[in-house]
């Protein structure tokens, strides 16, 4: 088993509906008992993080959906990675599917947002993934690696002790269907050897990479005893009592 710390991430998306649901869903994490060797981190609605982060306990953190590539401006509607850390929220998911298709982000503009999320203090659960005409054509690899790329570039060495990759194959977002646990270690360990090659080994060796896409009690625990897979980022479950096993995934 891998010596990296496991990480269960909690992806609420826009759900629920109602500060009541948020509640129900914070007070059975503050009342479990949660494996204290995984980092749990869950993402609410950007509206809601600060109610919640007086209410979290049990060593859980927050992270936002999303963030903006600027500090300050004219940017109606978005969200600055200044004003999260001012906030006191630690981490931020980007690249996300959803981001890249329904909004349109690139490559480019994810790793840019990455790096000044960075730059802020922020930490990052960076999203990607392939969609299910690139896996059926063999390109999963060849798609992880040019998304890896683009932020690359724009990082240092020392910033990836503060990112965690989410390999989240967009085939599997939602749709009940799941990668094997084959399937998930072998994309993992070809994001593992992008990371080898294009940053260093060492980098390669401790970067936390974990996968998302219709994770559930059911099919986590296996899944969790591949070598390269660090964890879990969750959406649909996180918003149910199972999301407590997805945590536990790796206690026997």
């Amino acid at each position: 088993m891998s010596t990296r710390q496991f990480f269960v991430g909690g992806n609420f998306k826009m759900n629920p509906g109602t500060t009541q649901q948020k509640a129900a869903i914070i007070d059975i994490l503050n009342n479990a008992k949660l494996d204290p060797t995984t980092e749990v981190v869950i993402a609410p609605p950007a509206l809601y993080l600060l109610p919640l982060k007086e209410k979290v306990k049990n060593g859980i953190s927050l992270s936002a959906q999303n963030s903006y590539v600027k500090s300050t401006g004219a940017f109606t509607g978005e969200i600055s990675p200044s004003q999260l850390a001012d906030a006191g929220i630690p981490w931020v998911i980007l690249g996300h599917s959803e981001r890249r298709t329904l909004f349109h982000e690139s490559s480019e503009f994810v790793a840019e947002k990455t790096r000044v999320a960075l730059d802020h203090g922020l930490k990052v659960i960076l999203c990607i993934g392939e969609t299910l005409d690139q896996r059926e054509a063999g390109e999963t690899a060849k798609v992880c690696e040019s998304q890896l790329q683009a932020v690359v570039k724009v990082l240092k060495e020392e910033d990836w002790s503060k990112i965690v990759i989410a390999y989240e194959p967009v085939w599997a977002i939602g749709t009940g269907k799941v990668a094997s646990s084959a399937q998930a270690q072998e994309a993992h360990v070809d994001t593992r050897a992008v990371i080898a090659k294009f940053v260093s080994p060492a980098v390669a060796s401790s970067v936390r990479i974990i996968y998302g896409g219709s994770v559930t009690a059911a099919n986590c625990r296996e899944l969790a005893t591949q070598q390269d897979v660090d964890g879990f980022l969750v959406g649909g479950a996180s918003l149910k009592p199972e999301f407590v096993d997805i945590i536990n995934a790796r206690q026997a």
